[in-house]
C-alpha cells in the first residue's frame, strides 16, 4: 500500500509541475512619486529630424520622454526644449493636468543604452522632476519619476519621412 502512495504522490508532483513564463517586452515602468507605474501601451516615433518621441499610456495617464537623436547617450533634462519629460493625467477632481520639464523648467535625464537599428527598438532608462505646468491646479507642484526603464520599445518612423 505504501508503494502505491509513494508511487501516486511522485506522479502528482510530476504532473502539477508548470512554467508560467510572462515577459515585459516591450516596458516602460519606474516609480512616479515613489509608487510603482507602468504604461499599459508604449511606442516610440523616429522623426525626420532625428529627434526621438517615447510614448507610454495607461487609462488617464501619458508619459513622453522626447530625445534630439536615438545615439547611446545621457540627455538631460531642464536645459533645452529640445530635450523633455511630458507627463499629463486626467482626473475627476482637477481634469487634464500636465507635468513638464523644459528650459529651466524640471531636472532629470534620459539615457538611451541601446538603439537596435536591425530590429528597431530603443532601450535606457530616466529619472526626472517634472513641474505642474498649470498653476492654478489643486494637484501636486511636482511628479516625480525615479528607476525608470524602457526596455525595447519598438521604433517606428514619422510618416513625414
Amino acid at each position: 500500500m505504501k508503494k502505491y502512495f509513494v508511487f501516486i504522490v511522485m506522479l502528482f508532483s510530476i504532473i502539477s509541475c508548470e512554467e508560467n513564463i510572462n515577459f515585459n517586452n516591450p516596458s516602460l515602468q519606474g516609480m512616479k512619486d515613489n509608487v510603482f507605474w507602468r504604461g499599459i501601451q508604449t511606442k516610440a516615433t523616429l522623426a525626420a529630424d532625428g529627434s526621438l518621441l517615447i510614448e507610454s499610456f495607461t487609462a488617464n495617464e501619458t508619459l513622453s520622454l522626447k530625445t534630439t537623436s536615438t545615439s547611446n547617450q545621457i540627455y538631460f533634462l531642464g536645459t533645452s526644449e529640445s530635450k523633455k519629460a511630458i507627463y499629463t493625467v486626467t482626473d475627476a477632481t482637477n481634469g487634464l493636468v500636465t507635468f513638464s520639464t523644459g528650459f529651466g523648467i524640471g531636472e532629470g535625464q534620459i539615457e538611451i543604452t541601446e538603439y537596435d537599428a536591425v530590429n528597431n527598438t530603443i532601450t535606457g532608462t530616466f529619472k526626472f522632476s517634472a513641474k505642474n505646468a498649470n498653476s492654478n491646479s489643486l494637484a501636486n507642484p511636482v511628479v516625480n519619476f525615479q528607476h525608470g526603464v524602457f526596455y525595447k520599445i519598438p521604433v517606428v518612423r514619422s510618416l513625414g519621412q
